[in-house]
């Protein structure tokens, strides 16, 4: 008979899958397996996370059964995809979501997955380099089933939703992301506008203005004009922080 890990491994066509209990992370389980030699397509899920991991060195509880915590090894070559991975992701999970969801699921630069203003996921990837190139990456993602005590500005999917159901739909979707290679085109960016949380809306941070969207390297543009002059600045790193709208 099958193990649980050898049937998902088979179900979503993947060389191996990790189940695990609690960790810290399934990005640290995803390092450690990957500088051991573990193939491209490589899944790791745990029940909870006691130090998940976001951007800017945020840390978080994950607890057991509130959520889908899991990452994915590649093994990509393609720098320049890299640099816009983490959008290529939400790109390609949004839409795999939309029929669990309450509502088409919306996107919020650089990361994040929301339902209407309130957050359901968010992605994150970890690089490793060997002599200038990238030897592994690691894609972090979770989504909440149900939004966490904890963060009053969460939400979740339907009522019923199980983890299997979400990972037969977001799996083969982080893999199709991950085999795109060059800048996000003409069809990616129309795609991103169609799901963008914060395009016309004014930011506070990285900059003060109005979000004007991205561009194809993944860039956020901003409006920062003065009385007088039009001025769009690019900010290629940070975190996206709205203001109050007019």
């Amino acid at each position: 008979m099958l193990s649980a890990a050898d049937a998902l491994a088979r179900r979503l066509s993947l060389p191996r899958v990790e189940l695990c209990g609690e960790v810290s992370s399934t990005l640290d389980v995803a390092h450690e397996l990957a500088a051991n030699g573990a193939v491209a397509g490589t899944l790791i899920v745990a029940d909870a996370q006691t130090a998940g991991r976001g951007r800017m060195g945020r840390s978080w509880r994950s607890e057991p059964g509130v959520g889908v915590w899991l990452t994915v090894i590649e093994r990509p070559t393609d720098t320049v995809a890299l640099e816009i991975l983490s959008l290529r992701v939400g790109l390609a999970v949004a839409p795999a979501l939309d029929a669990l969801a309450e509502s088409p699921i919306r996107l919020k630069w650089p990361n994040d997955l929301y339902v209407g203003d309130r957050k359901l996921a968010g992605v994150l990837i970890e690089a490793r380099w060997r002599d200038g190139r990238p030897d592994w990456v690691a894609i972090g993602v979770g989504v909440n089933l149900r939004p966490p005590e904890s963060e009053a500005r969460a939400i979740g999917l339907r009522n019923g939703v199980s983890r299997d159901e979400v990972m037969d739909l977001i799996v083969p979707a982080i893999r199709t992301a991950a085999g795109k290679v060059g800048p996000l085109s003409g069809a990616e960016l129309a795609a991103f506008a169609d799901r963008d949380l914060a395009v016309g809306r004014p930011c506070v941070e990285p900059a003060v203005g109005v979000v004007q969207g991205i561009d194809p390297t993944g860039a956020l543009l901003i409006d920062v004009s003065s009385r007088g002059s039009r001025q769009v600045i690019i900010v290629r790193a940070g975190s996206l922080v709205l203001g109050e709208d007019p």
